[in-house]
């Protein structure tokens, strides 16, 4: 009895433990995508204030609002391209690695160039422009190389695949018109049928019956070679004898001659 309680608290505890612990997993993933949702909206409002900085502010602050824009589209799509990449490609693992690195200075520099929105000094942020934009160039084309790199990469593979598939697409149409190539030999077999005697043909080679000088030799020869065993002679017809030819005796009496009346 002791041993079926104890099971039974142990079964009971091991469940509250899994229902916990689906619980907690469920709202980690819960706050995760919360967080995401929240992250994607905040980026979005940046990007769209960003752009309305850089298009209806000039001088400093349009500058500075254009060099963030462009950092952060590229960097974006950089990042968007890799991660798509690597899931069917594993050798852009060290791609995604890199990209890691450059990430870092892209954020170094979204801060700085954040933090100098906010800077009243115009005139000392106006002599770090020449500076941070070429920062942002160095930085954004690096991205841009290997968001390329990527691309091309997977476009390479596609155009190979597609060179494959073409090829054995080919090999199966030729195989599908097998009959274009049989023509001909039907055609030329057909004309040797046609071409043959009858009888001469394959499968049909009779032997001829033996040539002899006497017609009805050659005759019962052919009758024997179709009929079988050599028929016996017919008997002959029996002819009446002739009366007038015939014996008289002196005990027989005269025919007399037929009178009508």
């Amino acid at each position: 009895m002791e041993a079926a309680l104890t099971i039974l608290a142990l079964l009971l505890v091991a469940f509250v433990a899994l229902g916990v612990y689906a619980t907690v997993k469920a709202v980690g993933a819960a706050k995760r995508g919360v967080d995401r949702t929240i992250t994607q909206a905040r980026r979005t409002v940046e990007d769209t204030t960003l752009r309305a900085k850089s298009l209806g502010q000039v001088g400093v602050a349009g500058e500075l609002a254009q060099l963030r824009l462009s950092l952060r589209t590229s960097m974006r799509a950089t990042q968007d391209a890799l991660h798509a990449g690597v899931a069917e490609d594993a050798s852009l693992a060290e791609s995604v690695d890199l990209f890691r690195r450059l990430s870092a200075h892209g954020l170094e520099l979204d801060d700085e160039l954040k933090r100098l929105e906010r800077e009243p000094d115009r005139a000392t942020v106006a002599g770090l422009l020449p500076k941070l934009r070429e920062r942002t160039q160095r930085i954004t084309h690096s991205a841009e190389s290997l968001r390329w790199a990527a691309r091309d990469r997977a476009r390479q593979f596609a155009d190979d695949d597609l060179d494959a598939l073409n090829a054995q697409i080919d090999i199966e149409a030729g195989a599908l018109r097998h009959w274009a190539a049989d023509e001909p030999s039907s055609r030329t077999s057909g004309a040797g049928a046609s071409a043959t005697t009858p009888g001469q043909g394959p499968g049909t080679d009779w032997p001829e019956p033996a040539a002899s000088a006497d017609p009805s030799v050659g005759s019962s020869t052919a009758d024997e070679a179709w009929s079988g065993p050599a028929r016996e002679e017919s008997p002959q017809a029996i002819t009446a004898p002739d009366p007038r030819l015939r014996t008289t005796y002196p005990w027989q009496k005269s025919t007399r001659p037929e009178t009508t009346n």
